[in-house]
């Protein structure tokens, strides 16, 4: 399936989208349990996502290739460890329910809310955001807005049809006996890898 826009920065409202807004989304994302690593260079989430599979002693991982999963060479090192990488939607959709984790990239940030957008067009962006036990993210550094109000605005230039959706830390729910539960939607662990540099095919 085609992603609802090639490049969603083309349509980004001028002067409000920037990195002036990373520090308060940093600390409302880590407020709201997400796991944030702010680093210069893609290859740096390489190190990043190969040290997690590593300490969850991951067997199987499902991917979405982009830009920054692409450059990061983190799917490369994945497959030095021993791990399967499936990033075919085929081979997603078979082996997501039992994958260790999610690897995708998304749009923008939000620093009200410590949220991201993610393109949820294709069938598999949305199960690997969903299924596997922990999701990360590449997320460019400069891609982030002050509110709600600006993110919509970026949806209305942008989205025609299909899904999309917003990401704010691990799954939670209180509906059982108002008793937080962490993971029962979704992802118990969410992992927002911030990176300040933008690779080849990245404007």
């Amino acid at each position: 399936m085609k992603r609802v826009c090639e490049n969603w920065k083309e349509h980004f409202p001028e002067g409000k989208v920037s990195q002036e807004y990373f520090a308060e989304f940093e600390t409302r994302a880590k407020n709201v349990g997400t796991e944030m690593f702010h680093v210069k260079t893609v290859t740096e989430g390489r190190e990043i996502i190969a040290k997690i599979a590593e300490e969850l002693n991951a067997k199987k991982v499902v991917a979405i290739p982009s830009a920054y999963v692409d450059a990061s060479g983190a799917l490369e090192q994945l497959k030095k460890q021993n791990i399967e990488v499936y990033t075919e939607a085929a081979d997603i959709a078979e082996h997501v329910e039992t994958a260790d984790i999610g690897i995708s990239t998304v749009e923008f940030g939000i620093a009200e809310t410590g949220s991201v957008c993610y393109d949820g067009y294709s069938y598999e962006s949305r199960v690997v955001s969903m299924l596997p036990p922990l999701h990360v993210v590449f997320l460019p550094a400069s891609y982030v807005v002050a509110g709600i109000r600006e993110g919509f605005e970026i949806l209305s230039n942008v989205f025609h049809e299909g899904f999309t959706g917003f990401i704010t830390g691990p799954s939670r729910t209180s509906d059982i006996e108002r008793v937080l539960t962490i993971g029962v939607h979704g992802p118990s662990r969410f992992v927002i890898i911030a990176v300040d540099e933008l690779p080849g095919g990245v404007n």
